[in-house]
Order: structure tokens, then sequence, then C-alpha cells
């Protein structure tokens, strides 16, 4: 219905972030080009879908500053000054009141975990020469051997390290499969489990750093996702648990 109502190419389950009172199941709408920027939605019961508007990057970064746990209620508001001083005499010297409701804060955590931990598998997409990103038909799954691999995943996001790499290294890249930041250079170093399951049948990765984020890929088939079930706090003491 989600698919058919907001004329969605593809829709994703995202996963679901648990609140004291409620917990918000989160999906995510995609168009054509998956590199283009993801409608999300949120329900209460997984029956009646809201649209979440995408924030502006100063409200993720103030809304990446709250702590605790979620309530379970989108109209549930955050006192700012508790949370940051400046950013509240700012906004009262503006006319506005010094909040944040948790559906920003639900927006900032959902944009933070997509680009920490969405991965996919290398190969799995294919970039165009116009720069859209689509579906790469023939993408037929990593081999076991690969899929032990850190290096044979990808985030699925604006790349970071790539532009830093050198022209050496970038020689032995094909630009339109590696235009993404392996897994390989994550700091902390060791914050992803690889596991192999169903007798080497699945490979499994679980995020260290944002406990209830697994990803799954068949080696061989076409076969491969994430999703997270957690509290949508970041493992801020992983660096001191490894």
């Amino acid at each position: 219905l989600v698919q058919r109502d907001y004329r969605f190419e593809r829709v994703w389950f995202w996963g679901c972030i648990q609140g004291v009172r409620g917990a918000y199941y989160i999906a995510e709408g995609l168009g054509p080009d998956r590199a283009a920027p993801r409608s999300r939605l949120y329900s209460l019961n997984c029956l009646d879908w809201s649209l979440l508007t995408p924030a502006p990057e100063e409200m993720l970064a103030l809304a990446e500053q709250v702590k605790g746990r979620f309530q379970g209620d989108p109209s549930f508001e955050y006192s700012l000054a508790e949370i940051n001083a400046e950013a509240a005499a700012r906004l009262v010297e503006s006319g506005k009141e010094p909040v944040i409701k948790e559906e920003a804060r639900l927006i900032a955590t959902i944009e933070q975990i997509d680009r920490a931990v969405g991965i996919v598998p290398r190969g799995a997409f294919v970039k165009t020469p116009l720069g859209s990103v689509h579906e790469n038909r023939h993408f037929e799954g990593l081999s076991l051997a690969e899929a032990k691999k850190l290096s044979s995943y990808f985030h699925f996001t604006e790349p970071v390290n790539l532009k830093n790499k050198t022209l050496l290294e970038k020689a032995d890249l094909d630009p339109s499969t590696d235009f993404l930041d392996s897994l390989e250079h994550d700091i902390p170093r060791g914050s992803w489990s690889i596991q192999l399951e169903k007798g080497a049948t699945v490979v499994v990765l679980r995020s260290l750093l944002w406990l209830g984020l697994t990803f799954y890929h068949v080696p061989t088939t076409k076969q491969f996702g994430y999703v997270y079930f957690g509290t949508g706090e970041k493992n801020l003491d992983l660096p001191f648990m490894l």
C-alpha cells in the first residue's frame, strides 16, 4: 500500500527502534536512482505510515547530541537547554522554542545509522557515466572466499575515504563498481563481526558500533540486505571494549 500510495519503485523494511512506551517501525522508499536521498516512513502499528521530512544538517547535528532512550511518542519534546545551551539561545533569539521533537531525533538517528553502517556487497550496484546508481543486473553474489572479507562490503552512502586514495591505489579500482568506501578501514578497527551461519551458506555481519544492525548475504546469489532492531543508541564504549 505504501509503495502504491507514494509511487515508490521499491520499499524496504528498514527496521525497528524500541522506545520506552512504544516502538517505531521504519520503511524506506526507493526511486530509480538508488543513490538519491531516500524517503523514510515510520509507523507505530505497522498499518498507518507517516512520511518523515528530511531535516536540515543543523537539526541533525543537534538531534545527534540527545542522549538516552527514545520515548516512543513522536510529539515528545526534549529541552535543548540541557543538551546545547548555545543552540538553545540562538533559537530563542530567532523566536523559536528551544526544544527538539522526538520525530526530529528519529530522522537524525536513521540518517546516522544509514551513513555509518548501511552496507551492500561489492558489485551489487553500478554507477552510470551520468552519475546515477542502479542495481547491477549482472551481480550474481560474492563467492564464499570473497564474502568472508570486510573489503567485499561497501558503505552505501557518499564516499569519504575514496577521495583520499592515491592515483596508484585508484588504478586498481573499477569506477563503475568501486565508487563507495569499503568496510576494511572503518574506525574503530574491529567494529564489525563476520560470521558464517547455516553451514557456511549465509554470511552475517553485525555492527558492534550500532548494536542491533545485522546484514546478511547468501554467497553466489543476489540475496542480501540489512535490518536494524535496537534502541537507537550508539555504543560509545566500543573503543574501550575492543
